[in-house]
């Protein structure tokens, strides 16, 4: 059977439901780990759990070592990753509350280590990356999602910003522009790092504000937080009937 991991974002630095067998930290040859790596299962499904920006959400999205995470996934038999991810509504359809699966992306993020081959050692390996998304992986959490009673938006593309600052007014214009749909922090080199080492990897996305100069609201940490409880139950749902889904036999 393969093993599930889950990386939690902005709200998941634990995972309700996950049953826990072992928490450990990990070293890798690119670093530690953001967090002890915890494995468990789900509905079944053994699974490996990840909080992206540490334990107690210490890490910026910049500083995070994206390359130690997934190697620490690839390491442990991972073979599918689903990223929780805090975003932006860009699009008049991705309100506030909005659960979506994007399946295209935009890199606006720089100086972050973008690749396992950046030295010599490595060699030199140009990974297809036409479809960011894992389209199977996609697919799976929609049907899970339509099997939980929760609407989730099938596709969009993800603008992935620099952070740790929210993005201006104008940025979020330009977003919009490129066809951008969503905003977040997270996605780059993440996706990317996934995919160089083989493992299927799909965005679980959830709007927690509309993007900057979309509203009258002012964007505050508070209502960003509101936003993720109200989120979290849906959420929880949803992946516990996704990993039921993925260890159920195939008829």
């Amino acid at each position: 059977m393969s093993v599930l991991a889950i990386i939690g974002g902005s709200g998941f630095s634990a995972f309700p439901g996950l049953e826990v067998r072992d928490r450990q930290p990990v070293e890798t040859r690119y670093g530690t780990t953001s967090a002890p790596l915890v494995q468990g299962r789900i509905g079944g499904q053994p699974v490996c759990f990840l909080a992206r920006h540490g334990s107690e959400h210490r890490l910026p999205p910049h500083r995070i070592n994206y390359r130690a995470n997934i190697q620490a996934l690839a390491d442990a038999g991972c073979s599918s990753v689903v990223a929780l991810a805090a975003v932006g509504g860009i699009h008049p359809a991705c309100s506030p509350g909005t659960l979506c699966v994007p399946d295209q992306l935009v890199d606006y993020t720089y100086g972050r280590a973008h690749s396992f081959f950046d030295d010599e050692s490595e060699g030199v390996c140009h990974v297809d990356f036409t479809e960011p998304y894992s389209q199977a992986l996609r697919q799976q959490l929609l049907s899970a999602a339509a099997a939980a009673g929760i609407v989730l938006r099938d596709g969009g593309t993800y603008a992935v910003s620099q952070g740790p600052r929210l993005e201006t007014a104008a940025e979020v214009r330009r977003m919009a522009r490129d066809g951008c749909d969503l905003v977040g922090m997270t996605a780059m080199p993440e996706a990317a790092l996934a995919r160089e080492r083989g493992l299927g990897y799909a965005t679980l996305a959830f709007v927690v504000n509309w993007g900057a100069g979309l509203s009258d609201e002012a964007i505050t940490m508070d209502a960003i937080n509101a936003q993720i409880e109200r989120c979290a139950d849906d959420i929880g749902r949803l992946l516990a009937v996704f990993a039921e889904q993925r260890a159920a036999p195939v008829s």
